[in-house]
Parts: C-alpha cells; structure tokens; sequence
C-alpha cells in the first residue's frame, strides 16, 4: 500500500455522511464522493497494490509502423503496460539493444538516440549510437542498472528478423526479452517487457540480411517506437504527479 494510504483512509472515515464508490482502473480507483442527498461532492483518485491474482493479464501487441496512427496506437497500449507493471518503489529503465555497424540491427540505438532528453527525469536510457549496447557489454550493462537501481522496471527493445508479411511490425510482449536468438547467439534475457521491430526476413544468413536491410524502414520504426515512449512516459508521469498533488490537497 502506498505510503500515504492511510491519510486517504482517515479522511474517508471523517466523511461518514457520504457514501463512496469504487471504481477499479489498472492501478488507479477514483472515488466519486456524494452526500446523503445524492449531491456529487468531488472525486479522489488514488492507487494502490492489488494481488497478481486480481490482475488482467497483458497481451501482446502488434503494430504495423507504416500505418497512420502507428504511434498513437503504439503509446495507448503502452500506457496500459507501464500502469500495469509499475510498483510503488520500482524504477523504469529503458534499454535499448543493438549495434551501429549493421543497419538492421541499428533500431535499439537510434531508438535511444531519439529518447535522449525528450524523457522525464525519473527515466533512465541505456543504449544510443555513441553508446550501444550489444552482445559484448550487454551482461555488464545488466548488473549495472541492478546494482544502481533497486527495483528497476526495465523495457528492453531490439530489432528482430521474422517473416516477409511481418516486416515493418512492432510488437509489445510481456516478460522478459531474448536477444540473440535471431542470429543464434545465446545472451541473458532482460526485462520486465520488451518491444520488437521485424526488420527483416530470418532463417538463412541472418548477418548478411541484417546488414542489407532498409534505413529508411528502420528509421521509421525508430521514430514509431521512440515519439510513443516519450508520449506514454511523458503522460504516466503527468498522471501520478496529478495523482499525488490532488490527494496531497484532499488531507
């Protein structure tokens, strides 16, 4: 329960003339005050921590990045994951997984070149074209964020081959992220969520491919993955800061 759950339970009892109801959102529960006369008084919004077993399980899903409302589709269902994972004490990373020196494999570090100051404070990137993040550091750059983050909510993004009528799709999926295993290179799995961008076909001289795959596709997943990130970090973080000055101005 967050820290100051309890003000929030002590103001209720004092409105003991009122009756409440509950509305249960993913993470956030507003509460409609209203008076013995049915007059609306206002509303609380506030979280707090719910069983695993009281959650709705998070789908996986998938965009295709040439499409018109691309980003806005990809930032929606993206807010549904960060509301849905994030903890009280937890720290949201962003890692962004890939090379500079082949162009399929580039989408990790151009997204994180992208994110560079357009992110909240509270947000961490890891993973740029100056500074990339690949198979040689990638374990390294691992125990890192855990030694300085407590309890990190990592979102790790790579670029992927798959089939030809998937290529130009971004898909976000729940758990943790293989990396690697389009080039059959065995690397530790990362993240609380992850997001991947076919960026071409696999199965058959997988670095050749990589490396003769299309910029512009590339760049324009980037920008897809990238303009929704800074959006849903942008309004998430909005939101609990709203959150917390609303409830802090109710006590």
């Amino acid at each position: 329960m967050v820290k100051w759950m309890p003000k929030v339970m002590q103001f209720l009892q004092l409105k003991k003339e009122a009756r409440f109801y509950v509305y249960p959102l993913t993470k956030l529960h507003k509460i409609h005050c209203v008076n013995l006369e049915g007059k609306v008084e206002g509303n609380l919004w506030f979280a707090f921590s719910r069983k695993s077993s009281e959650l709705q399980p998070l789908i996986p899903y998938r965009i295709d990045s040439n499409s018109a409302d691309a980003t806005k589709l990809f930032s929606q269902h993206l807010q549904e994951y960060l509301l849905s994972l994030d903890q009280e004490d937890s720290s949201l990373v962003i890692l962004c997984i890939g090379t500079d020196r082949s162009t399929g494999d580039s989408l990790g570090p151009l997204v994180g070149s992208k994110l560079k100051g357009h992110l909240p404070s509270q947000v961490a990137v890891y993973g740029t074209l100056e500074q990339p993040i690949h198979a040689v550091n990638l374990g390294e750059t691992i125990s890192e964020i855990n030694r300085r983050f407590k309890n990190p909510l990592i979102i790790a993004i790579d670029a992927c081959l798959g089939r030809s009528e998937n290529i130009g799709f971004i898909s976000i999926k729940p758990g943790a992220l293989r990396p690697g295993t389009g080039v059959n290179k065995d690397l530790p799995e990362v993240g609380s969520m992850h997001i991947i961008g076919v960026v071409n076909v696999g199965g058959f001289m997988e670095y050749l491919v990589l490396q003769n795959t299309r910029l512009s596709l590339v760049m324009q997943m980037a920008k897809v993955i990238s303009d929704g990130l800074i959006h849903s970090c942008q309004e998430f973080f909005r939101s609990s800061r709203l959150l917390e000055e609303e409830t802090t101005s109710l006590i």
